[in-house]
């Protein structure tokens, strides 16, 4: 596959001693990302996964199924492992960087951690039908969880471009069936609003059973997408995180 159709660097940083890779929200593309780039450069290369369907891929075939979506994602990634990268997603992108993050362990390239944003743990079950919704209901939906701008809505020419990957999406994330028998062992941070409609604080917690390796949640005032007010916070914390792991690889270094 060709990475250059999957992976954005708006800021690319080939130096960096460590990378993140952003994965979308459904209905969601790469540029949401660009701020994160933007902060983070030059000392984190962000990269940002481009799903096929939007944007400049809108014209390749959707992809209705989160694991192939997986298995797609993390053959592209599987090729820039090369030093301590870290996953990060939000909502549908949570899960997507779970079921990648499984791949590139199984395979001897497991990130050195994941991060899942405002989406319930795999093992949490809800019954969702928002992709059978008829174009008006899947706007409603859009609407309450304030993450599509509220004007770009009302654009019928920007509707129609927007609804079948939303739909898409929607459907990928609410037919997804994880493997219980599969478990991470790198560290899983789970950050979530604590008024998300689309996942509570316990449900967010239950990702804990989801590695074998360290374990952290972050709640913080918001619903589903907190990212927005809590940008400077989250990407601390994501930086945080990469310097640590930075320094464990050196560490190891120095007494080989």
């Amino acid at each position: 596959m060709n990475d250059d159709l999957w992976i954005r660097r708006f800021h690319p940083a080939p130096q960096a001693p460590a990378r993140l890779v952003c994965l979308p929200h459904a209905g969601g593309s790469a540029s949401f990302y660009m701020p994160v780039s933007s902060i983070m450069s030059p000392k984190v290369d962000v990269l940002a996964v481009q799903y096929p369907g939007r944007q400049d891929r809108r014209h390749e075939p959707l992809i209705p199924d989160l694991m192939t979506l997986a298995d797609q994602v993390a053959e592209v990634l599987s090729r820039w492992m090369d030093r301590p990268t870290a996953l990060f997603g939000h909502s549908m992108g949570a899960a997507l960087a779970y079921e990648v993050a499984l791949r590139l362990e199984a395979a001897g390239t497991a990130p050195a951690g994941v991060f899942v944003s405002g989406r319930r743990a795999p093992s949490t079950k809800r019954t969702e039908n928002v992709h059978k919704r008829s174009d008006d209901g899947l706007v409603a939906e859009l609407k309450r969880l304030a993450g599509t701008n509220a004007a770009l809505l009302g654009d019928e020419e920007v509707l129609r471009m927007v609804l079948p990957a939303t739909r898409n999406d929607y459907r990928a994330i609410e037919t997804y069936e994880y493997d219980p028998g599969r478990r991470l062992t790198v560290p899983l941070v789970a950050l979530t609003g604590d008024n998300d409609p689309k996942t509570t604080v316990d449900e967010a917690r239950a990702w804990r059973g989801h590695t074998d390796g360290p374990f952290d949640l972050r709640v913080y005032p918001g619903g589903h997408f907190f990212l927005t007010p809590h940008a400077a916070d989250v990407i601390d914390v994501i930086n945080r995180f990469l310097t640590s792991q930075r320094k464990v690889r050196d560490d190891s270094l120095v007494g080989q």
